[in-house]
């Protein structure tokens, strides 16, 4: 107990010697005053104690300024971003790097991708001078990530809707060879999308797929692709998004979120469960699919987490149908539906020959992707016969998580591969009929394994000849 009170003794003697002790008889001797009483005690103590303490008005307008402070060194740092960003390579430099890149191709025997194919020396001299007329892309913007990334298929990715026409020594060659023979002189067909019910379920028993989904890629008319986008224009689109989505209806109905306001572990938990897409792998990287970012990069999730919308990932829109199971003709009724009711609101690009335009070759025409998760473990061991198959019925086969993935555990994605020169109900059912030869050949080589086992138990089964 004495310790205590020697404790109390040593703290009044502090406050006595600090002058606390007689700022605060002060202000509570005023208190005690009827006529010269504060209407704020609190606050009449805090100014006593504190003669350079600022008042509450004081406070508030710091406050303010502090605020203001902050949106102007907001606003520096993003013009400060816009101005690195846009930094552009010189005539010389351009052609230095197109001109190097093009050597390096030649020379690594184990590139084989369609822009080594095509991008000729002859070819590279017509266009290496020539730039688009809106956004001034360049060749070099459309090539850059298949010159660093030699083991792209494909490697080139349009820097805005006129590069197609701009760079058509280029590309009309290269979407020819991997769109199945779809030259010059070809059109992409009226948008057709066909009666959904006509669509089977190819695993009605529901065993082998796992879940379905129809997306496509849209570009919003009047904005250019990745490489010449402006901060201020990924916000747009996304604005143009989240004032388009309140038509939806009440089953699409859900949330719109940007990325930078979710927190980790909501982002990694929609990743894994291939609701959101992951920052641009080193392909799309080399391609400046990561410009700004995450500005205006946003993802909407319906309610019932079957409607996904994808807003400025590799395309300006990504429009995504998805359930488990194999009911393709519920997916796909419900991805026309969604891409509807956007397109009253949000005008697309398309152009006459090519359909609708996206940032990859890949995707022009329908820009449908049809797909489905499906277990082929059987299938999936025997590369060669898998590969022979995915040619014959034009699908796409792939790692589940994404162009570049792996496929050695047996479950595939597996999508149709041609986009262009057909309509939206034909490249979705060009899909379904593939995945049904697949299960048929899968259940062929299940009846094989079958057929060995029991000769083998019957071999086990019979007594050793007597000698």
């Amino acid at each position: 107990m004495a310790s205590l009170d020697q404790k109390r003794e040593a703290f009044r003697k502090y406050l006595e010697s600090a002058g606390a002790i007689d700022c605060l008889s002060k202000a509570l001797i005023r208190l005690y005053q009827e006529d010269r009483k504060p209407e704020n005690a609190c606050k009449f103590i805090r100014q006593v104690l504190c003669e350079n303490c600022p008042t509450d008005e004081q406070v508030v307008e710091s406050l303010a300024e502090l605020d203001e402070a902050r949106k102007r060194i907001r606003q520096l740092e993003r013009e400060n971003r816009g101005l690195l960003l846009n930094v552009r390579r010189t005539a010389s430099e351009t052609n230095l790097a197109l001109d190097s890149g093009l050597a390096g191709l030649a020379e690594d025997e184990t590139c084989d991708s369609l822009l080594k194919k095509h991008l000729t020396p002859e070819v590279l001299e017509t266009l290496k001078e020539l730039k688009t007329p809106a956004f001034k892309s360049t060749l070099l913007d459309c090539v850059q990530s298949g010159l660093k990334n030699r083991d792209s298929h494909v490697g080139v990715y349009a820097a805005d809707p006129m590069a197609y026409s701009v760079f058509a020594a280029l590309f009309n060659p290269l979407i020819e060879e991997y769109h199945a023979g779809f030259g010059p002189e070809d059109q992409q067909p009226a948008l057709s999308w066909g009666e959904p019910t006509e669509l089977e379920n190819p695993d009605p028993e529901g065993l082998y797929v796992v879940s379905t989904r129809v997306r496509c890629a849209r570009s919003v008319e009047g904005f250019p692709y990745h490489p010449r986008m402006q901060e201020e224009q990924y916000e747009e689109i996304y604005e143009k998004v989240r004032v388009a989505l309140a038509d939806l209806p009440e089953e699409l109905q859900g949330e719109l979120s940007l990325l930078n306001a979710l927190d980790a572990s909501r982002k990694q938990e929609l990743t894994e469960r291939h609701y959101l897409f992951k920052e641009c792998d080193r392909f799309l990287d080399e391609a400046q699919a990561n410009r700004f970012f995450p500005a205006g990069r946003a993802i909407f999730l319906n309610e019932a987490k079957t409607f996904v919308l994808w807003v400025n990932e590799e395309d300006h829109l990504r429009i995504i149908s998805m359930q488990d199971g194999a009911d393709i003709a519920q997916v796909y009724q419900r991805f026309i539906s969604a891409l509807e009711t956007l397109g009253k609101q949000i005008p697309f690009q398309r152009d006459e020959r090519l359909g609708y335009l996206t940032f990859c070759p890949t995707n022009l025409g329908t820009a449908i992707r049809a797909s489905v998760h499906i277990r082929l473990p059987k299938l999936s061991a025997d590369k060669t016969r898998m590969e022979e198959a995915a040619a014959t019925h034009k699908l796409q086969i792939r790692g589940v998580h994404g162009e570049h993935t792996d496929t050695s555990d047996g479950v595939l994605d597996v999508s149709n591969k041609r986009r262009l020169g057909l309509t939206e109900f034909e490249a979705v059912k060009e899909m379904v009929d593939g995945v049904k030869a697949l299960i048929a050949l899968e259940k062929e080589l299940e009846a094989g394994c079958g057929a060995g086992n029991e000769a083998n138990e019957a071999v086990e089964e019979t007594p050793a000849a007597e000698g």
